[in-house]
């Protein structure tokens, strides 16, 4: 599922700012700050979801994770916070 959200996020970033490395960029950002997270406490709990799920906020993009069964992480979705100006007009 996040891989999906990820490819999602590329290809939209993408289309809007007509620009591939604008799109790695981001995919990128995220991709690294997953990486860096080290243990599953070391981020707030997702205030909408509760315990056990984890969030992180990369650019403008939330990352929920929880723990998972071989005690590693568990990268759940990839939700963008930003609101599209475009659609409130």
């Amino acid at each position: 599922m996040a891989d999906q959200d990820l490819t999602d996020i590329f290809e939209n970033i993408k289309r809007y700012t007509k620009s591939e490395r604008s799109a790695q960029n981001v995919v990128r950002d995220i991709i690294t700050t997953v990486k860096e997270i080290k243990y599953i406490n070391q981020y707030q709990v997702d205030e909408f979801l509760g315990e056990p799920y984890r969030r992180i906020i990369v650019r403008d993009y939330k990352v929920v994770y929880k723990k998972s069964l071989n005690n590693g992480i568990q990268i759940l979705s990839i939700i963008p916070t930003r609101k599209n100006p475009r659609s409130t007009l």
